[in-house]
């Protein structure tokens, strides 16, 4: 599965024609039609890894921002989307935030934060290049718990350049946070929850294709999204959940949906995974599970990965052990299971799906290598009246 077209194009085919002609990219962006805000989305030393799922996200698929470049040094002069997914997207990767400089033309109107440390909290390096990009007029964007807005020094430069700070982690004061009352369980639509085996793992990718590939046959469905990426990709409905009073985050989530349902009356609604409900580092999966009370559950997993992200001494757990756990935890059954082909061959791939396919008795399939009606026939096969809804038109 390709990467999503951007509209953002160059006249650059490779690598190695940006390499060599840097001047074709400021033509060639600079006479680019923007219908969506442009942005930069910074991601110094970690794009295309699990600290930078959330420029790696974006890069795959943003509808609130055309997004022209990333910056990172280690990739400087490639082509973002054949970094990630060995197809070429045409947003190219620049060495640093001087290199934007040189294309007055189409300064990008934001700077993304594109990162997601474990710390939460910004670099000393990482601070100073917030500070250049608002003395250039950008906006900035960010989804830390480190609140900028907060920040006296950044934001009082954000005001004397006029700019603004869009803290996307940052909740609402306690006074309006919504707590659970049960509504949830009269929302009409289908209710699926895209969990996994670990955080950074791909949930957010899968839930977003599978969406889009509900949407696409003509089968009404509404993204929920439950942490910064899918919320700076567009998502119309939801709420960052770690960043919730645990008071309040099923409420939250529950008011997402709710308000979901009444608004757009779809017939699948969609929910985000967090983390996963066996990690012991987090607990939004249980939240979600909770205030969602999804009717079903698709599992992602990456078969190759040994540990736990960042946390060494923790083994990952088997999709069968994760399983259990979540159909034990709620009233829900998991109907499927998507693969994270991280550090896999193609043979490995198609081995480990047949594998699992036998001894989970449940579809299998990798979202990105394989094609997405394998993602739709998951749910169609759990549940056959959304074929027959398709197939008449009746949505």
């Amino acid at each position: 599965m390709s990467p999503d077209p951007k509209t953002a194009t160059t006249v650059l085919r490779s690598s190695k024609d940006f390499q060599s002609s840097p001047i074709n990219m400021q033509v060639s962006m600079s006479e680019t039609t923007h219908n969506n805000k442009t942005a930069i989305v910074y991601c110094e030393g970690n794009f295309a890894e699990v600290d930078g799922k959330t420029a790696n996200g974006l890069v795959r698929h943003s509808e609130t921002y055309e997004v022209l470049a990333v910056i990172d040094s280690k990739y400087e002069g490639q082509d973002s989307g054949q970094i990630l997914d060995g197809v070429a997207n045409q947003i190219p990767v620049l060495r640093n935030l001087h290199q934007v400089k040189e294309c007055q033309k189409i300064l990008p109107q934001t700077l993304i934060y594109g990162m997601a440390p474990s710390s939460g909290t910004l670099s000393k390096d990482d601070r100073k290049v917030i500070l250049d990009a608002i003395s250039l007029g950008m906006n900035i964007v960010i989804g830390l718990h480190e609140y900028l807005s907060d920040d006296f020094e950044i934001a009082n430069a954000a005001s004397a350049s006029n700019v603004t700070i869009c803290d996307i982690r940052k909740p609402k004061a306690s006074k309006d946070l919504r707590l659970f009352d049960g509504t949830v369980a009269s929302v009409p639509a289908l209710r699926i929850a895209l969990l996994g085996t670990d955080c950074a793992i791909g949930k957010r990718t899968t839930a977003t294709l599978l969406t889009k590939a509900l949407n696409d046959i003509g089968i009404r469905t509404v993204l929920i999204g439950t942490g910064q990426t899918g919320l700076m990709q567009g998502a119309k409905y939801g709420v960052a959940m770690d960043a919730i009073p645990p008071q309040y985050c099923c409420g939250e989530l529950e008011g997402a949906i709710v308000a979901a349902s009444e608004s757009e009356d779809p017939k699948v609604i969609i929910v985000e995974g967090q983390g996963a409900l066996s990690h012991p580092a987090f607990c939004t999966s249980a939240f979600i599970l909770r205030g969602s009370q999804p009717d079903a559950v698709i599992l992602q997993h990456a078969p190759k990965r040994v540990h736990r992200c960042d946390f060494p001494d923790l083994p990952m757990p088997s999709p069968e052990s994760e399983i259990q756990l979540i159909e034990a935890f709620s009233d829900t059954k998991v109907i499927g299971l998507t693969i994270n082909h991280e550090g896999m061959s193609e043979i490995e791939l198609g081995a480990c799906i047949a594998a699992y396919s036998r001894s989970l008795d449940l579809p299998v399939t990798d979202p990105l290598s394989r094609p997405v009606s394998q993602l739709l026939n998951m749910v169609m096969t759990a549940y056959s009246g959304l074929r027959y809804t398709a197939s008449t038109g009746a949505v």
